[in-house]
């Protein structure tokens, strides 16, 4: 993979080693886990979208329940 600019969440861990991390790429979006860079999980732009969607919905489809209160 060529050299992408990492952004990390604004949910980072304490010690900053346990974060989720994403990049644009040209062909799409990249995430990761800090403490597992090597590991790179790529997906569409609109995939990720609908997956962001769908967490933060009242119900999920996928689970069948409401997500929790915030």
């Amino acid at each position: 993979m060529t050299e992408v600019e990492w952004q990390r969440s604004s949910f980072c861990g304490g010690g900053g080693n346990n974060c989720v991390e994403v990049a644009a790429t040209a062909d799409g979006i990249a995430l990761r886990e800090s403490d597992s860079p090597a590991t790179v999980l790529t997906t569409g732009r609109r995939a990720l979208l609908a997956l962001i969607r769908t967490v933060q919905s009242e119900a999920s489809p996928l689970s069948g329940t409401s997500s929790p209160t915030r």
